[in-house]
């Protein structure tokens, strides 16, 4: 029976199959949800006010750091510094030789310009000539006394002679008178004795001007001498001085320390006084202007570290040598005058001066070069 019944599927035309419905898809047709803002949107109050208190709390966070643990204590404002000074010629003349050049390194004695030294060299020739003078008038003078001396000796010793004569002739008047009272003497013999008594007086009066004329003599020498070791003074004054402008001729370094901006050339004439060059010593420091602010530890003896602009590659070390007593501004030509009505305050810069221990010796470091010095303030933690 099964076998015989026609197979339905078999002989049932074909018809076309039913597509079935196209499923909906619900995520495109609905509507899309709204984007929640962000945390800033939505806070942005806080989010600002949370800023602000984290830069207030980094820059309050610097300024302890810098203020109570930075030990360093730095400034740009600082050079290298040196007591410059001119050199200048004592006498006037033309130049004979400059034997150095600009830039150059000099020692204590050499010769750094020399000048026609004949003139001076007459000029100490007369002086001496004058001393020799005055020291012949010295001797002349001595002799004069000496012989003064002599006469007075002489006149003195006639006037002792004439004293004795003149006591003899005093004697024999008394005694001639005496016999003429007595009847033994004659007239005559009384007059005679009066008479050689009134020459042994007049010669002993003659005996005491000529002792008074020998010791006006000898004053008139002892003034003679004086005078002449006056002159000789003089003359030794104007000797040394001429002597002095001669070494004047010749102009030589007294330190060490560099030639720069050299004048002087060889056939100028130069006047006195007249600067012929600009010494730099080898003696150089630096002076770092650090604001009044960083001085509350700075002290003396404190070590600093020096970096060189022009040289960046040489760190030099040094320690601090004083802190001036007062601003910059207190020693300057025209100080500030603060007592008027719009006064600002400005913070001031004090003159600190740093000693290198040591200089590189392959660069040329001169005054006005800019440094970076830092100063170690407080021991490092």
């Amino acid at each position: 029976m099964a076998d015989n019944q026609p197979d339905t599927m078999e002989t049932r035309p074909d018809r076309p199959k039913r597509q079935a419905p196209a499923k909906i898809d619900r995520r495109e047709t609905a509507p899309p949800e709204p984007k929640r803002p962000s945390f800033v949107r939505r806070h942005p109050f806080w989010v600002l006010f949370g800023i602000v208190v984290l830069a207030a709390l980094l820059v309050a966070a610097w300024f302890v750091w810098k203020i109570y643990f930075y030990p360093y204590e730095s400034t740009d404002d600082a050079f290298v510094d040196a007591r410059s000074f001119s050199v200048a010629a004592k006498v006037s003349g033309y130049v004979a030789d400059v034997p150095v050049t600009d830039n150059q390194h000099v020692k204590a004695g050499d010769v750094i310009l020399r000048i026609e030294p004949r003139d001076y060299q007459i000029a100490l020739d007369q002086a001496n000539g004058q001393v020799e003078v005055a020291k012949a008038s010295i001797d002349s003078a001595s002799a004069q006394i000496e012989a003064a001396n002599a006469s007075v000796d002489v006149a003195r010793a006639q006037q002792n002679s004439a004293n004795a004569a003149l006591q003899y002739a005093q004697q024999e008047a008394n005694r001639q008178q005496q016999l003429v009272k007595s009847g033994s003497g004659s007239v005559q013999s009384v007059q005679q004795a009066t008479a050689t008594l009134q020459q042994d007086q007049a010669g002993l009066a003659q005996m005491q001007a000529n002792v008074t004329s020998a010791l006006k003599n000898k004053s008139v020498a002892e003034a003679q001498k004086s005078s002449a070791l006056a002159s000789l003074k003089q003359a030794q004054a104007q000797a040394e001085e001429a002597q002095q402008n001669l070494n004047y001729t010749t102009i030589i370094a007294v330190q060490p320390g560099r030639i720069v901006h050299l004048t002087g050339a060889k056939g100028q004439f130069i006047d006195a006084g007249q600067a012929i060059a600009t010494f730099v010593p080898d003696e150089v420091w630096i002076t770092a202007n650090f604001k009044e602010t960083q001085l509350t530890d700075m002290r003396p003896d404190q070590p600093v570290d020096v970096t060189i602009d022009a040289y960046p590659d040489h760190t030099l070390h040094g320690k601090v040598a004083s802190v001036q007593p007062g601003s910059g501004t207190a020693f300057s030509l025209l100080p500030a005058e603060n007592a008027t009505g719009n006064y600002v305050k400005v913070t001031q810069r004090v003159p600190v001066k740093i000693i290198v221990d040591k200089w590189p010796a392959d660069v040329a470091i001169g005054p006005g070069m800019s440094v970076v010095p830092t100063v170690t303030v407080r021991p490092r933690s």
